[in-house]
């Protein structure tokens, strides 16, 4: 498997991506991983959200939160369909800086 499909199949919500992570760690190709790197950026931040809003028992920032999340999720998804690297807005480099190892 090549490594934009790799990065297509990682956007299928979580089991696309554990797929796709077992898949990179025995032939490593760099556009998969930085895929890897974006989408679980991508989902910690809505687990964020989800648990702080929660706490705060605001729905609004729920809805702010999965507005966001499905925005950045979408531009993933494109980008990774056309074979380029691009980071999500304001925190795409932070999730490839944090998760490097991946």
């Amino acid at each position: 498997m090549d490594g934009k499909t790799k990065a297509i199949v990682a956007h299928i919500f979580w089991i696309g991506w554990i797929i796709t992570l077992i898949l990179n760690m025995k032939d490593k190709d760099e556009l998969a991983s930085f895929y890897i790197r974006q989408l679980l950026g991508i989902y910690l931040f809505s687990l964020a959200v989800t648990i702080l809003a929660n706490i705060a028992n605001a729905p609004i920032i729920s809805a702010v939160g999965g507005v966001i999340t499905l925005v950045f999720w979408i531009m993933s998804l494109i980008s990774s369909i056309q074979g380029e690297k691009k980071e999500v807005p304001v925190v795409g480099n932070y999730f490839q800086d944090w998760f490097k190892s991946m």
